[in-house]
């Protein structure tokens, strides 16, 4: 039964992933998450073969049919940086876990920590007609842009979610289509490099295949399904899903803050 949940969560969390390219992860972590069939560490790893499966195949489709619009002159700089700071956010997360006897401890630290910076991300979404947006091309500045970003995105096990969003909106002033294309193809090369860290450091946790396959398969075929409802939806309609899809979030990292102290 809970290998049916988990592909309907991975279907679900990759068609919202795809419209508003934030990946599924930001999804599918906090609703496994509340699940509680995992332990915290398990369903990072897992929320993170699902992603990488998923984006790979969508950015890589788009580039081989030349349906692509992402900018690879700031968009790989800012992922390089996202790696590198994926792999330091691991790092914080195990130093924060290690520092409580109850793993669910740490698990409701970053449940509060992505409630408080989803709601930053929704304030400053639906606000941002009223910031300057800015057109950021020096390579080394993107990069630290994407350092702090793959940080953020490693310690909340989300891998970038709304977050890189936010990012492609205020620095690189990308329309709401374009941005997702182009934070797809971070959370790519910074979740991959992350997944394979994590493996070779910390081994695969005990996962069955079966279940990260179809994870995997059910991600692709959620980006696909995502895919087709995209091209049927305006720029503003987009934004609409965007700004849902961060209060769905807050509601289940508020559920997740209760679940893991109780």
């Amino acid at each position: 039964m809970y290998y049916f949940i988990c592909f309907m969560v991975a279907f679900f969390a990759c068609i919202i992933g795809k419209i508003c390219g934030m990946g599924g992860g930001v999804i599918i972590k906090p609703v496994l998450d509340s699940t509680g069939i995992m332990d915290v560490a398990a369903i990072n790893f897992l929320s993170g073969v699902t992603v990488v499966g998923m984006t790979c195949w969508s950015v890589g489709k788009s580039m081989v049919r030349k349906q692509s619009s992402i900018d690879l002159s700031v968009s790989t700089p800012l992922a390089i940086g996202a790696a590198i700071g994926g792999l330091v956010g691991k790092q914080l997360f195990s130093m924060v876990a290690s520092s409580f006897a109850d793993k669910n401890t740490a698990g409701s630290v970053q449940a509060a920590l992505l409630l408080i910076a989803t709601l930053a991300t929704l304030i400053y979404t639906l606000n941002r007609s009223r910031f300057s947006s800015h057109s950021l091309t020096n390579k080394p500045l993107c990069a630290v842009v994407g350092l702090f970003l793959g940080m953020l995105g490693t310690f909340l096990g989300i891998g970038g979610g709304p977050f890189n969003m936010a990012v492609m909106y205020f620095f690189f002033s990308m329309s709401a289509k374009t941005a997702a294309q182009n934070s797809l193809y971070v959370i790519l090369i910074s979740q991959s490099v992350g997944l394979i860290s994590s493996s070779v450091t910390s081994g695969i946790p005990g996962i069955p295949a079966p279940l990260m396959a179809g994870m995997v398969l059910f991600g692709i075929i959620g980006s696909e399904a995502g895919g087709m409802i995209n091209r049927r939806l305006d720029e503003r309609q987009v934004n609409v899903l965007f700004e849902l899809s961060m209060l769905l979030v807050m509601g289940i990292s508020a559920y997740n803050i209760y679940s893991f102290l109780s």
